[in-house]
């Protein structure tokens, strides 16, 4: 019987991310998948500014930020082209340093990140091999698992299942899901440009046509993608056809200038697990949660799964928390993932309006309105709205990342403090901050020259207070005294339960 401390199902980008996290905090990670090889075709195709930076902790970032470009718009437009809503980019450079909203290529991403898995020791990452059964009790999880050579067990302190929409390790647990009301079918094709070209646009489109609403988006350089969402009584294998496609195509492309990789019906849907830990089972990414393709947020949603998760099994394993820790994971993400899903199905109800009636009145309505109101700054997700001090209005949005000079160069500061919780400091707080370092933070002060705060976005982060903690996640987790603000962060690992 082999052990490990955290068993991972299921290798794609969200699996994946989290066993680096947990590798680079030193626990010992058995991740397995039933595919021999990272699927070639790209599912997710947009990311935002945050995610990159939590991507960027797991070795993911660079590979990407060479497959991707930025959107410049995301539009809906009606049938004849009117603007009827939209979002742009707001902040040149955000406050994580990665553009706002980037359309990238998914097999690059998850290339880098079985790449950095194989760096780290203390991680197994096994190809071919699928979870068939799990007993799971209070002291651990005792898994079957099916490899090349047979079956085997492997003992673990917890098991996560990160297998997808149709999780196995959800089913076994026997974890209902909740229906959001959502369930559509559409379309997806995926193709190459010839000729070299890299871009038919920089916009994203959603064409509000209630004969056939379609989304158009372009991918990564050299690359496009459309939705189109079939209608009453036509059957998947009547629209993946050669000359249908060419017939979806024509209104938006030459169909001879583009080669297509991929054709495919999907439903999209949206439902949320309604539990996301059961003992010690717990899932993330779509295993957890699945949302309408309208937002983009799929992918965002799963690393910020990951990202969250990871420090708390480290802490909980290492004996720095309490295991009323882990129960945090769902308090804190699901608000997050069910405000994006609902606004993610209200957008989708907009753009799958097939009433004619209907959509003209919905197209009245929204011309009705000032263009400055309906095109509007691309908002950024919701924050932390637990785990985090109350009553501080930064508490759990995103800290802005400096740059530090160091001896080798300038770096990102998550790059010196890895997956440590960070405290900055102004002059006072020293004796904090160097009990803080002796619990595996990272902490420095302000005055320290080797920090670089360009647009002094963190002394503006910190206004008046004498430090700022941040979570390995990188939210806020709030401002103050130092050492009342270590009072707290440990008093959150301790119980669970958001300090005042």
């Amino acid at each position: 019987m082999e052990k490990t401390d955290v068993l991972i199902s299921g290798l794609g980008p969200v699996g994946a991310a989290l066993a680096v996290y947990l590798g680079r905090l030193g626990i010992s990670v058995m991740a397995i998948d039933r595919d021999t090889s990272v699927y070639p075709m790209p599912r997710a195709a947009h990311i935002d500014h945050e995610t990159m930076r939590l991507l960027h902790l797991a070795g993911g970032a660079e590979a990407v930020s060479q497959a991707s470009q930025p959107l410049s718009a995301y539009e809906f437009r009606s049938r004849d082209g009117s603007l009827l809503m939209g979002f742009k980019p707001g902040e040149v450079t955000t406050a994580t340093g990665f553009p706002q909203s980037s359309m990238f290529h998914q097999p690059t991403l998850e290339h880098a990140l079985r790449a950095r898995l194989g760096e780290i020791s203390g991680v197994s990452a096994r190809l071919g091999h699928a979870l068939k059964s799990y007993s799971a009790s209070d002291d651990g999880v005792v898994a079957e698992i099916a490899g090349p050579d047979g079956a085997y067990g492997v003992e673990t302190q917890y098991l996560v299942g990160c297998d997808g929409g149709q999780s196995a390790v959800r089913r076994i647990a026997g974890i209902e899901l909740d229906d959001m009301g959502f369930d559509e079918p559409w379309l997806v094709i995926d193709a190459r440009l010839k000729d070299g070209r890299e871009r038919l646009t920089t916009i994203g489109l959603q064409h509000c046509d209630p004969r056939r609403p379609v989304t158009s988006v372009p991918m990564s350089p050299g690359r496009h993608r459309w939705e189109f969402m079939l209608r009453p009584g036509e059957t998947p294998e009547e629209v993946v056809g050669d000359e249908f496609i060419d017939d979806l195509l024509g209104p938006f492309v030459d169909p001879a200038s583009v080669e297509i990789d991929r054709r495919a019906v999907y439903r999209f849907h949206a439902v949320i697990a309604k539990e996301w830990r059961k003992g010690r089972v717990m899932l993330a990414g779509d295993a957890a949660h699945q949302m309408p393709p309208f937002l983009g947020q799929g992918l965002c949603s799963g690393t910020r799964d990951a990202a969250n998760l990871a420090w708390k099994l480290a802490a909980v394993l290492q004996g720095r928390a309490d295991e009323a820790l882990l129960d945090t994971y769902q308090a804190e993400r699901e608000p997050h993932v069910r405000a994006i899903t609902e606004m993610a199905v209200f957008i989708g109800k907009v753009v799958c309006m097939q009433n004619e009636k209907e959509a003209a009145a919905r197209d009245r309505d929204m011309l009705s309105k000032p263009e400055g109101e309906r095109f509007v700054v691309m908002p950024d997700t919701i924050g932390l709205a637990s785990g985090v001090q109350r009553g501080d209005v930064l508490a759990g949005t995103i800290f802005p990342e400096p740059w530090l000079e160091t001896g080798e160069g300038r770096k990102r500061l998550d790059d010196v403090a890895g997956l440590a919780p960070i405290l900055l400091f102004r002059d006072g707080g020293e004796a904090a901050a160097s009990s803080f370092r002796a619990g595996g933070g990272f902490a420095m002060a302000l005055s320290d020259p080797s920090l670089l705060d360009e647009g002094d976005r963190v002394k503006s982060t910190l206004a008046d207070s004498e430090a700022v903690l941040v979570r390995p996640d990188r939210y806020v987790f709030g401002r103050g005294e130092a050492r009342n603000l270590l009072a707290a962060w440990n008093a959150y690992l301790a119980s669970g339960t958001s300090p005042a």
